[in-house]
């Protein structure tokens, strides 16, 4: 067995004007001061320059050797942004322009083009940093039509998932190209959702070897699906891990989809940690029993709590549920010593 990595935490929803939260090597020194042993860095302009990383290596070891001054690793790069730009539907156009860079707005085919180079460049950026995985989201074709009404078509589905497939395997073979894994943050609003949407775009993919999953409970209990049981069914595709809480308390009027309520009024609510329903005693014992080794990664989104209390609260949360490995079976000091021909008699062979 191994033992899970961490506490790390991830930057994106920290990133601000002022300091800390200004420059990557100002969030590193914040986070370390918290406890933190690792970032996971959003791949925004003002902290990292994506094209840089991709054609430079000196660059990526200059980042990686700062923050390993403060006690500091990079868990993954993320392109969430960027990934939501590869398979857009045309009524989140206009809504989703903000993602790019301005001279790409009202053109979403050449955002597109912009947002299949990012990935291939956090492929290459991901190499030079030497790691493992990288976090990001599918896009969505199909989510206008997530509830069957009006009926759809016959082959709409397929149709979606054929082009969401078409559209990520080249980025896919780019990430198997520099040895990183592509982790998909499943999560309503992207076509890859839950368990059966993953498996449509494994399927549209070839069973791609570096289409994966960032695993975060978080989306599953919005959902009202099972999160541990997703662990032993998909364990061996999970190679990236969020930690954030959330919590369902369903009503008479209002359950799964809210009402259009804001997020504090809603049913379904994302959480600090701790303060939701996710059972991470759990989650943690199921990861470190199939072996995952990455990091645990702080994800805070909360709807009461200040983002600056949930941070310094999580760092303490997730190593108080790293689980360290035991390196024998707690019933070893009752070993009896028999050997093989002694197991072949009691089994009177």
């Amino acid at each position: 067995m191994k033992t899970i990595k961490g506490p790390a935490i991830f930057l994106a929803q920290f990133v601000g004007d002022k300091a800390p939260f200004d420059t990557l090597d100002n969030l590193g020194q914040w986070a370390a001061s918290l406890g933190y042993k690792g970032i996971q860095v959003p791949t925004d302009p003002k902290l990292f320059d994506l094209e840089k990383a991709a054609a430079s290596k000196t660059y990526c070891d200059d980042i990686k050797g700062r923050l390993a001054d403060m006690g500091i690793e990079i868990t993954e790069l993320s392109t969430h942004i960027q990934g939501q730009l590869v398979a857009v539907h045309p009524t989140y156009d206009e809504m989703f322009d903000g993602f790019a860079p301005a001279e790409l707005r009202g053109k979403p085919q050449a955002r597109q083009e912009w947002a299949v180079n990012q990935l291939k460049y956090a492929a290459k950026a991901s190499q030079h940093l030497g790691l493992k995985s990288h976090a990001t989201f599918s896009g969505a074709l199909a989510w206008p039509f997530v509830y069957p009404w009006p009926q759809r078509p016959a082959g709409l589905v397929e149709m979606a998932f054929a082009e969401l497939g078409k559209r990520w395997t080249p980025i896919l073979d780019a990430f198997e190209e520099s040895g990183v894994d592509l982790c998909y943050e499943l999560h309503p609003g992207e076509d890859l959702h839950d368990g059966i949407t993953f498996e449509r775009f494994l399927e549209a993919t070839g069973n791609h070897p570096r289409a994966n999953i960032l695993y975060d409970p978080s989306h599953f209990v919005l959902q009202a699906m099972d999160y541990l049981d997703f662990i032993d069914i998909y364990h061996e595709r999970i190679r990236a891990f969020h930690v954030k809480d959330a919590e369902f308390n369903p009503t008479g009027r209002s359950g799964v989809y809210g009402g259009y309520q804001s997020w504090v009024d809603r049913p379904g609510r994302f959480r600090s940690l701790g303060d939701g329903h996710v059972d991470f005693g759990a989650v943690f014992s199921k990861l470190t029993q199939y072996d995952f080794d990455g990091w645990a990664v702080l994800e805070w989104e909360c709807a009461l709590k200040h983002p600056e209390d949930g941070a310094r609260e999580g760092a303490g949360f997730i190593e108080n549920h790293i689980i360290r490995v035991t390196e024998r079976a707690f019933d070893d000091f009752a070993k009896s010593g028999v050997d093989d021909a002694a197991n072949r008699r009691l089994l009177g062979l």
